[in-house]
């Protein structure tokens, strides 16, 4: 007998999402990488960060989000990897839905309006090769993936 039957529930919960200590782990590990960001750290595992602001799609709610950045200039690029999920992480949803409405915290900065766009393409193509030669883990990810990563460009503004 499964647990949550033997507890007297009937959730489950579906294929490849995280169970609840996971989605506590995440909580604590973001919310000490945030901590250090707005310390002025900003690097972690030799990967330059940032913190995205953006809306809950469904919620409304404003969620914050540490993530790996890849510098061009004055815009960031971000890449989709979810940990090398097989689905796009939450906070690609909540982004895509509202590609104006972010902002973006850069070590030890005040958030800055940013503008989101998804790379297609030579500019991915030529983003990916960038991101793979500084980033060789994000290219082992992806080739274990059943997907392709999806590449953001944030302008800032």
């Amino acid at each position: 007998m499964a647990q949550h039957e033997r507890a007297g529930t009937n959730r489950t919960r579906p294929p490849a999402t995280p169970g609840a200590f996971s989605r506590w782990l995440q909580r604590t590990a973001n919310a000490r990488t945030m901590k250090k960001i707005r310390r002025g750290k900003g690097r972690s595992m030799g990967m330059d960060m940032l913190i995205l602001h953006t809306t809950g799609r469904r919620s409304g709610q404003p969620r914050e989000t540490p993530l790996m950045r890849l510098s061009d200039g004055d815009d960031a690029v971000l890449v989709v990897a979810s940990g090398g999920g097989s689905v796009n992480p939450d906070w690609h949803a909540n982004l895509m839905a509202q590609p104006d409405g972010v902002s973006v915290e850069l070590p030890g900065r005040e958030p800055v309006s940013a503008t989101a766009r998804e790379l297609r393409g030579i500019e991915r193509e030529r983003a990916w090769q960038r991101l793979a030669a500084e980033q060789p883990r994000i290219a082992k990810y992806q080739g274990k993936s059943d997907r392709e990563y999806p590449l953001i460009r944030l302008t800032l503004l």
